[in-house]
């Protein structure tokens, strides 16, 4: 009996999961605490441009006394009165409120973030919030539950649908795929244990393979399939269409050179995809649904949550290519951000100009992206983005009324009409401003009902990533 096939092609390689035990450890991931405090303790862009006007602005008010002390003397001011003023110009151009603007709100912007179980990576991450304009979805596990179920099981005539479920189901065992894994749960139900798989590979974004009790099983797309020069009869094609078009996922099974089933697997969308995508939407950001899922399982998906538009679905993208399609929409002109959760999304979360991991998937995903999601709800990337806006509008405004405050608050010292206890009052209500209207972020309302932070203000700590 023959075990294996030779394949007419050799196939790019690549892994499309992760294998058993090779999990990173505790001490290779950045864990929550970390996470804010990175975030809390860095330096926004617009902080950097603060700090530049404020290198020129500073040498400009220490002139501006000086000379304010010259012409008060040159007047014939009294030497009391000519230092009176100068030392008001300094006291009223102190810049704590500058120093405090960017500090204050981050602290707080991203405190309620982790309450919210939004964690942010940088304050960088604020700048391209405010930018992106696209926002690209991964599938399964995004818009999707990701709790995928063998529903049925479709078999060519002589083959008995428990003897695929032990063949295909001992297979996919061996694999992380939730489609793997939903095809090993359904198969244990129905037959019990399953057996062990010799010279197991999983070729990326097409299938699997390996020799199950003397038989060479392999179990995928058609494509991989036709690698080995398997083709579908006509009565498994005809099932496999009629079950894509209800907006199912089938996998083909087949072994000693034959195609014999095909596993019927069945995903529901999140009840709250919808509301999220509409939210997205009303942010001013395009969806796009990315998948490696066939065209009429992605555009069933699609409709039901109401993404539609040209080049708004974009289906049966191998994992390595998702990462292309990322960087063409760049290179179109837009600003990306990509929300996913799996192993195959990380290049596309790094390359993406924001990377929102959905913090109930894979720590590759987790660590590639910019912003961590704590719940597997979509609506979380709406607060996030959100959020992110909010936060960098409180530090730009924050850096406003500091600049217009010394600013115009300047002449009046110079003329000699502010008194330096005034002025050192004046400017203690700055800085007591520019923290009060950072404290207003505290009041940031989650579009999730009941995800507002706990009564004793502790944050939130994900159980996926403790």
């Amino acid at each position: 009996m023959t075990t294996s096939w030779a394949p007419r092609s050799t196939l790019a390689g690549g892994w499309s999961c992760v294998p058993p035990g090779s999990a990173p450890t505790r001490n290779s991931r950045r864990w929550p605490a970390t996470l804010v405090e990175e975030a809390q303790t860095g330096k926004a862009a617009v902080q950097r441009l603060a700090d530049r006007v404020s290198a020129v602005f500073v040498p400009i008010v220490i002139a501006l006394a000086v000379g304010t002390l010259a012409f008060w003397l040159g007047a014939g001011s009294p030497v009391s009165a000519a230092f009176t003023a100068a030392v008001a110009v300094l006291i009223i151009a102190c810049p704590c409120a500058l120093g405090l603007a960017t500090p204050t709100a981050l602290l707080v912007g991203t405190g309620r973030g982790a309450q919210l179980g939004i964690l942010i990576k940088g304050p960088e991450v604020l700048e391209s919030t405010r930018r992106v304009d696209t926002i690209v979805l991964d599938k399964t596990g995004t818009i999707t539950t990701g709790q995928m179920a063998l529903v049925d099981v479709l078999t060519v005539p002589g083959v008995e649908s428990d003897e695929v479920l032990r063949l295909a189901g001992a297979l996919e065992n061996a694999s992380e795929h939730p489609v793997a894994r939903a095809i090993a749960r359904g198969a244990r139900d129905r037959v019990g244990e399953l057996g062990d798989v010799e010279d197991f590979t999983s070729t990326e974004g097409l299938g699997v393979q390996g020799v199950v009790d003397g038989h060479a099983v392999i179990a995928g797309r058609t494509a991989l399939l036709e690698q080995w020069s398997v083709h579908l009869p006509d009565e498994l094609a005809e099932a496999k269409a009629a079950a894509e078009r209800q907006g199912s996922t089938a996998i083909a099974v087949g072994w000693d050179g034959r195609a014999k089933a095909i596993l019927v697997i069945a995903d529901t969308v999140k009840p709250t995809s919808a509301e999220a995508i509409s939210q997205l939407r009303g942010l001013g950001l395009t969806p796009v649904l990315l998948t490696g899922d066939n065209d009429a399982v992605a555009r069933s998906v699609a409709a039901e949550v109401g993404i539609e538009g040209d080049g708004a679905v974009i289906a049966e993208v191998l994992p390595r290519d998702k990462v292309d399609v990322v960087a063409r929409l760049q290179a179109e002109g837009h600003v990306v951000a990509m929300v996913g959760d799996g192993v195959n999304d990380a290049a596309a979360l790094a390359q993406a100009d924001l990377g929102l991991a959905m913090g109930t998937g894979t720590d590759v995903a987790i660590e590639a992206g910019d912003l961590t999601l704590v719940r597997g709800d979509l609506r979380a990337a709406v607060d996030a983005i959100r959020l992110s806006r909010r936060t960098l509008r409180t530090i730009k405004g924050n850096l406003f009324w500091a600049f217009a405050y010394n600013v115009a608050a300047l002449p009046l010292a110079a003329a000699g009409l502010l008194n330096p206890m005034l002025a050192g009052a004046a400017m203690a209500f700055s800085s007591v401003f520019v923290v009060s209207n950072s404290l207003r972020l505290r009041a940031f309302r989650s579009t999730v009902t009941g995800a507002a932070a706990p009564a004793d203000g502790r944050t939130q700590q994900p159980a996926v990533l403790t």
